[in-house]
């Protein structure tokens, strides 16, 4: 369990942050952008929450709040510090993939295969939920970028990669099924 007492350290004054196993780098690199990324997905999770959503819909988007954190501290700890018990359980595991993929399936059930794009829109909740997917893409593609440097828990960005899917799904779900998605024109203007 944290535990902690004090918020500030001031040990960030100087654009440099420390890693799980305790390693000093400066707060612009790969890895710190890639798991700040996945820090305000989260931010923007919590938003959806507070929204009139159902409870389905809210239980999932919490358990997806934790997994995120566990998957931040999965990239705060770089693969050759993951030792001890603690590391281990906080790694991102297949598992969570699963469980992505059950859900968007069951979701998807009810909704009629798309016929075109769909725009960001319909309504206040399906429209958040494409921001998060957004935000999660870009995660996405901040670890890859990690990873052509680094190496990492590749269970990392199967979840992203699902995660963003499962966004996409939910929010086709919010829009009455899909029925009021906002689909793309092309050539319209």
């Amino acid at each position: 369990m944290v535990i902690l007492s004090k918020i500030y350290t001031k040990k960030g004054d100087f654009g440099i942050t420390e890693l799980g196993d305790g390693k000093k780098i400066k707060k612009f690199s790969t890895r710190v952008e890639a798991y700040g990324t996945v820090d305000e997905l989260n931010s923007v999770i919590g938003i959806v929450a507070c929204l009139n959503i159902n409870k389905v819909l809210k239980n999932s988007l919490e358990q997806i709040q934790n997994d995120l954190f566990d998957l931040g501290a999965d990239l705060c700890l770089p693969e050759e510090s993951k030792k001890n018990s603690l590391s281990k359980k906080l790694k991102v595991a297949n598992s969570l993939t699963k469980r992505l993929e059950i859900e968007i399936d069951e979701m998807n059930k009810a909704i009629k295969p798309i016929r075109s794009f769909v725009l960001p829109g319909g309504n206040e909740i399906a429209s958040h939920l494409h921001l998060c997917r957004t935000i999660c893409r870009r995660a996405e593609r901040r670890v890859v970028e990690l990873m052509e440097n680094e190496k990492i828990n590749l269970e990392v960005l199967k979840y992203l990669n699902r995660l963003a899917d499962w966004f996409f799904v939910a929010a086709r779900k919010s829009n009455n099924n899909g029925e009021n998605d906002i689909l793309w024109n092309p050539g319209m203007n």
